[in-house]
């Protein structure tokens, strides 16, 4: 008996201890080879690069999920996805968020839910090893709750793929908007503050958040443009209807089995029955002809028509819905980002007109230092003892003399802030 390609695709469970990493013995102190310590399981590491990878499996019928471990080739085969499509779901990897209609299957990578999405089931990647692994796991527990909660309540009549590609919207949607909301409120405090006292150490967290905003306005740029990229593409909508497609498939076969039956039947029949006329019917062979390249032209007009033949607008609502949701998300983070910039703008205006106190002040205190110098050259010059000079023997002369420089400094003050005023160097 030929074994069901579920099974075939469906590996056992990986052992525990067969991590990529695992402590070692120390080596002994004389022993070769360096020094022991911690040792690398190398089958380890080739099996997390492209081989079994450990997903949930959600059965589309029952909703009931199990641990599985699934082999890439065995998975390329049975859903005919190419190599790139599984490389998307790569978590040694960093892709931006995709979602890919396929003949048999939808790849989707929305943030932390990379998953597999058939008529029959939904395969959700989990990688406990991997960086955040705690918190992706976590997702995939919450995705894979939310999907059968689901199934159960079925209240509609949409297909599988669509309820599981809504939950994987949903989760992505939610959680872009949750670090959104956090991202507000971490940072609209801070830029007030700022705008009312400027410190080194806010401009630091300013800057941090600002990094942060770009990256996730990038990611939530991407799953927005996802989704209008589906919407605007009729033809990848239509491939995203797996159960409608598997059902005029297993439809079109049947009408092959039967025309093959009904052929069979007329050969078998014209064996056995009398002679006929040449020129009255067809021979055996040609009428068999006949039949199957009008199955083959049934086959290919259906893989033809197929976009114009599903009704898309159940799809294009879906995805409308949650485009509203994450194009609300984006606008929030414009708008942080928008205010984020007028507060620079605020910021280095009052930089600016600091520095211009600063330019101000120096001046004032350059020209205040030139008046200063000329009370220094007097009392140089009378501070040396001349002799011969008329001027140094009458009384009272250096005290005059201070008195006439002093003024005179004065003047040159006056004049030079006059200058500097009407030169525009100085505020009117």
């Amino acid at each position: 008996m030929d074994q069901d390609p579920k099974e075939r695709l469906l590996l056992p469970p990986r052992a525990a201890s067969n991590g990529p990493h695992r402590r070692g013995k120390p080596a002994a102190p004389g022993g070769g080879g360096g020094g022991g310590g911690v040792t690398i399981d190398v089958h380890g590491l080739k099996k997390r690069g492209g081989g079994r990878r450990s997903w949930v499996r959600v059965d589309a019928a029952t909703g009931a999920a199990e641990a599985v471990e699934v082999a890439k080739p065995a998975l390329m085969r049975r859903l005919d996805l190419p190599a790139r499509d599984l490389r998307l779901l790569d978590p040694l990897f960093v892709y931006p968020s995709a979602i890919l209609g396929r003949e048999r299957a939808v790849v989707c990578n929305l943030e932390r839910i990379r998953c597999i999405i058939t008529a029959d089931e939904a395969l959700v990647l989990r990688d406990p090893d991997a960086d955040g692994g705690a918190a992706a796991e976590e997702a995939v527990r919450r995705y894979v709750d939310e999907l059968q909660r689901r199934l159960v309540d079925r209240a509609d009549d949409l297909p599988f793929e669509f309820i599981a590609l809504e939950v994987a919207l949903e989760a992505a949607c939610s959680f872009l908007d949750a670090q959104a909301v956090e991202l507000e409120a971490e940072a609209y405090p801070l830029l007030d503050e700022l705008t009312a006292k400027i410190s080194t150490l806010d401009l630091e967290r300013a800057r941090r958040l600002k990094s942060k905003l770009v990256a996730l306005t990038r990611r939530v740029q991407k799953v927005r443009d996802e989704i209008e990229q589906l919407m605007d593409d009729d033809g990848d909508m239509a491939e995203m209807y797996l159960t409608e497609k598997k059902m005029r498939m297993e439809a079109s076969s049947l009408d092959e089995e039967g025309l093959q039956g009904i052929a069979g039947n007329n050969v078998f029949g014209a064996s056995v029955s009398a002679p006929v006329s040449p020129v009255s019917s067809p021979p055996a062979p040609r009428r068999l002809e006949k039949q199957f390249s009008f199955a083959r032209s049934r086959h290919s007009s259906f893989k033809s028509s197929e976009s114009s033949q599903y009704n898309i607008e159940e799809l294009e609502m879906l995805l409308e819905a949650y485009f509203v949701v994450i194009d609300y998300t984006l606008s929030k983070l414009t708008s942080l980002k928008e205010y984020i910039d007028d507060t620079e703008d605020f910021i280095n205006i009052q930089l600016d007109n600091v520095r211009n106190q600063l330019i101000q002040f120096e001046l004032l205190l350059t020209t205040a230092t030139f008046v200063v110098a000329i009370f220094g050259v007097v009392s140089g010059v009378f501070g040396m003892n001349f002799e011969g000079v008329a001027v140094l023997k009458v009384p009272h002369a250096f005290e005059w003399t201070l008195i006439i420089t002093c003024v005179c400094g004065a003047v040159i003050f006056a004049c030079l802030l006059w200058y500097f005023k009407k030169r525009r160097f100085f505020p009117l």
